[in-house]
């Protein structure tokens, strides 16, 4: 069919299932005109072979999925962050992910400098999930 083009690795993040990722690899054939979407579903510990040697728009592609979900492409030869900062931690598209990200920063003017602070999360009301409206204050009486 002469797929000749990857476009796009899409990945799906559903945490609670046995394999969390879903990757769709898009592909174009110029000759046929034509596209095909591959899906494969991986585990959060298993890797996936990179396709690098066939498509050369998987180098970028690769790096975006692992920069932003952690997904392994074994085979790959400069796995590397694309999107983030190289000391950055975690992965921000994963949905275990805080919001807030663990480093919050600031620039500050009189010195000229970026400051990295660490993120304090204050989940106290997760560990609560036995509350009910009664516990909610009244707005009408």
């Amino acid at each position: 069919m002469q797929f000749t083009q990857l476009i796009d690795i899409i990945v799906s993040d559903v945490p609670g299932q046995k394999n969390r990722f879903s990757l769709s690899y898009l592909l174009l054939s110029h000759f046929y005109n034509s596209r095909l979407v591959l899906t494969t579903q991986i585990h959060e510990i298993e890797s996936i072979p990179s396709t690098m040697h066939m498509f050369a728009s998987a180098n970028w592609l690769e790096r975006e999925v692992w920069d932003m979900f952690g997904i392994i492409f074994y085979g790959h030869t400069d796995l590397r962050r694309i999107l983030t900062d190289y000391g950055f931690s975690g992965h921000p598209l994963r949905k275990d992910f805080p919001l807030t990200g663990f480093e919050e920063i600031s620039y500050i003017d009189y010195i000229q400098n970026l400051r990295y602070d660490h993120v304090v999360l204050a989940q106290e009301y997760r560990l609560h999930t036995h509350e009910t409206n009664q516990d909610l204050p009244r707005l009408y009486t």
